[in-house]
């Protein structure tokens, strides 16, 4: 792939017709990226990952956990989380809207 063009309105349309909370867009050898959204109220499920991992906050409101670490977020946090650091969010009080890239490609 030389190149991609993506629009996260269809991004989310695609995910939500597959009734995930995740749906990756795109994977190369070096990264990985994907839209998560978690509804208000819910629980993430996540564990760990083999990846350095960032998130990018389109929509929402919630907390977000990483280590010992704790913070509000909403649209435009950008957040970093080292490969193998547990890591949450929790407080989900309006649906959260993320893109999450992965470095290497999620494993």
């Amino acid at each position: 792939m030389k190149a991609g063009f993506f629009k996260i309105s269809e991004i989310d349309q695609e995910r939500a017709q597959g009734s995930k909370l995740y749906r990756e867009f795109l994977r190369v050898p070096a990264i990985s990226a994907g839209l998560y959204v978690l509804p208000a109220g819910s629980s993430d499920p996540q564990r760990p990952h083999h990846e350095d991992e960032m998130y990018y906050v389109i929509r929402g409101r919630a907390r977000f956990r990483a280590g010992e670490e704790n913070a509000e977020v909403s649209a435009g946090s950008v957040l970093f989380v080292a490969a193998e650091v547990e890591h949450r969010f929790y407080d989900i009080t309006e649906e959260l809207a993320v893109l999450v890239f992965f470095a290497p490609a999620e494993s």
